[in-house]
């Protein structure tokens, strides 16, 4: 592996942890000659998904597209990289148990489903992009939708769990 800092060859796996779901094996690495810490993934290289863009053509789908995507749209947001990760994780693992042919626009609804629950500035950004909002009225429209979306949070439970009876008996 080559160093991103120097591109020295040379270089010590610190630590090696399997993803969540198991796809994935990431590797902490050291550079022996400029001892810059860096991060690598290593995972099945899946040749069969195939990608449709919007004007006809294919391509062999490259999850590193996928993630550079996903953090674009959630950059300088407080989201962790283990959340990044997961969320890829998972739109990549619904990729794979579906058809062989994927449009973009499929793969982008499915990145939005992932970005609506974890961060609504993020989903907004990427939807901004994969819709082509033409104009304001679509993005404030986009705007108001999420904000009619009922948000169940279960770290906060309900201000009432019964009905209130004002003192009447």
């Amino acid at each position: 592996m080559r160093c991103p800092k120097c591109g020295c060859r040379d270089d010590k796996v610190i630590d090696s942890r399997q993803s969540r779901d198991g796809s994935s094996v990431r590797r902490r690495r050291v550079c022996i000659q400029c001892a810059f810490r860096y991060t690598t993934y290593e995972e099945i290289e899946r040749s069969d998904l195939r990608v449709v863009k919007r004007d006809r053509t294919h391509e062999i789908f490259d999850r590193r597209k996928l993630a550079a995507s996903i953090a674009k749209a959630c950059e300088k947001r407080s989201i962790s990289l283990m959340a990044l990760e997961q969320t890829v994780d998972e739109v990549v693992h619904e990729l794979e148990t579906g058809e062989r042919e994927i449009s973009t626009t499929s793969i982008g609804d499915k990145v939005l489903e992932k970005l609506r629950e974890l961060d609504e500035v993020a989903y907004l950004r990427y939807a901004s992009v994969h819709r082509r909002f033409e104009d304001v009225e679509r993005f404030v429209d986009e705007i108001h939708a999420l904000g009619r979306r009922v948000k169940p949070n279960a770290a906060q439970p309900e201000l009432f769990n019964e009905p209130v009876n004002h003192g009447r008996v």
